[in-house]
């Protein structure tokens, strides 16, 4: 256990760019400073580092250096120029943000970035402290995967404005009472030469690490039986991307995981319901072995 900061001190954010082996900076953000003490987030596709920001914070104030960052090809990070984008590249760049930290960290990935961390996991069995996958399995359930994949493809002409795409957002999310703000949006869309406003994401990444997703499922399933750290899956209730039975099989490949269900959420967990994720985020650190 580490020690409990002010709960009501706001923890400190600093900005930095790591170079990866390939020529890629990768946009990070950390908040608190407590050595020995470190979490990586990793996002999911579409996503940026603001998606971990509540949850970052939280466990930043409760003693922990709380690392968040945007994928290649998202948010600030590079864009490759080629736009030949893999699942490899992604597992590595995590591997690197992980050998930047003053130790393993912990690992919580959503979506894409839980499956990066799975196979990180189960590649380098050093590489991380513990793991924490949010609403994702190496065996989805295609049809959710593939609403996603839908709602991703649409639109690809942009938005006239910040309205238009909450709107979009909020059909598509029609469980959220509260539509995202003009900030948060922010990090989501940028300003094209038209004066659109387009999802900041390489538009080149959907399709190759989709179908680059899919071919390694056989490899992923192999590498959670190699996964050796303490491990927990939260999922959704709701979700249409994890099942009962993608659930079952993921416990049988890593029989000494956890498994916590929020009730009510979606496949995005951390955004539908935040307190209780990162209640359960909290008790799972607090849990875990000093080293």
């Amino acid at each position: 256990m580490v020690e409990l900061r002010d709960p009501l001190a706001e923890p400190a954010a600093r900005q930095t760019r790591l170079q990866t082996v390939d020529g890629i900076a990768l946009a990070l953000e950390e908040f608190g400073n407590v050595p020995g003490a470190d979490i990586v987030y990793a996002h999911g596709f579409g996503q940026t580092r603001q998606a971990w920001l509540s949850c970052a914070r939280a466990t930043a104030r409760a003693g922990w250096t709380s690392t968040t960052y945007d994928a290649r090809g998202h948010g600030q990070s590079s864009w490759l120029e080629s736009g030949d984008y893999s699942v490899d590249q992604l597992v590595d760049d995590l591997r690197q943000v992980c050998a930047s930290r003053s130790q393993a960290p912990v690992v919580v990935g959503a979506s894409m970035g839980g499956l990066v961390g799975i196979a990180l996991a189960g590649q380098a069995l050093d590489a991380c402290r513990a793991l924490i996958l949010v609403d994702i399995t190496p065996r989805w359930e295609a049809a959710g995967v593939e609403r996603i994949l839908a709602f991703m493809r649409a639109h690809p002409e942009g938005f006239s404005s910040l309205d238009e795409a909450a709107e979009v957002i909020a059909g598509y999310l029609p469980h959220r009472a509260q539509r995202k703000s003009p900030e948060r949006l922010g990090s989501l869309l940028i300003p094209d030469a038209d004066g659109r406003l387009r999802w900041h994401w390489d538009p080149r990444m959907l399709e190759s690490i989709a179908h680059d997703g899919v071919s390694h499922q056989a490899d992923l399933m192999q590498a959670a039986t190699r996964i050796r750290v303490p491990t927990m899956l939260i999922s959704g209730s709701e979700s249409d991307v994890v099942s009962e039975s993608t659930i079952a099989e993921f416990l049988h490949l890593v029989p000494h995981a956890r498994h916590a269900v929020v009730e009510q959420a979606t496949h995005m967990v951390a955004g539908d319901e935040n307190t209780r994720f990162a209640g359960l985020v909290q008790r799972f650190l607090d849990e875990l072995p000093s080293d």
